[in-house]
């Protein structure tokens, strides 16, 4: 039995109306599951490329592949492989922060990790950090003990290291 594992797929497509719904339609009738998806333009004017994060094993995947290729305004599909792949995601987190004390330690945290603060309330701050989700889960999970009011992620998106483009 194959291995079941996160799969990062590149999609490049015609940036058009309609092109998410047929791709994720198709997800949808085929049973698979999408865990996350990014889309936005291009360096090529008129096309788009998506980021699609699926989980299942290596015919599940040569499946998706298979399917997306047959929709028209699909150009271009690639699996791409964890090892040379640069993966970031965007998080806003809302937290509680009541106290100077919570402020000033949730402010070591963003600047520990690399985030910044974006917005300042009478009893609450939102961070901005970028980073793999590993690293977004790391902080989520410390600020947990301050209470968070409101997390907003984009979803990962990459982009395959060196030379190689799709």
């Amino acid at each position: 039995m194959d291995e079941q594992k996160n799969h990062i797929i590149s999609a490049l497509v015609m940036h058009r109306p309609g092109v998410l719904q047929r791709v994720s339609g198709l997800f949808t009738r085929r049973g698979f599951n999408i865990d996350s998806i990014t889309v936005g333009p291009s360096e090529q004017d008129g096309l788009a490329r998506m980021t699609i994060i699926s989980h299942g094993d290596d015919k599940i995947l040569e499946q998706i592949i298979k399917q997306l290729n047959k929709i028209i305004e699909v150009i271009k599909v690639r699996d791409l492989d964890p090892e040379g792949t640069v993966v970031r995601e965007l998080c806003l987190i809302k937290t509680h922060a009541p106290s100077e004390s919570a402020r000033s330690e949730i402010l070591q945290y963003a600047n520990i990790f690399r985030g910044r603060i974006v917005d300042v309330g009478p009893e609450n701050l939102t961070l901005e950090i970028t980073g793999t989700p590993e690293k977004i889960d790391a902080l989520i999970d410390l600020l947990r003990a301050y209470g968070i009011k409101e997390i907003a992620r984009t979803g990962p998106t990459a982009i395959s290291r060196g030379s190689k483009t799709i």
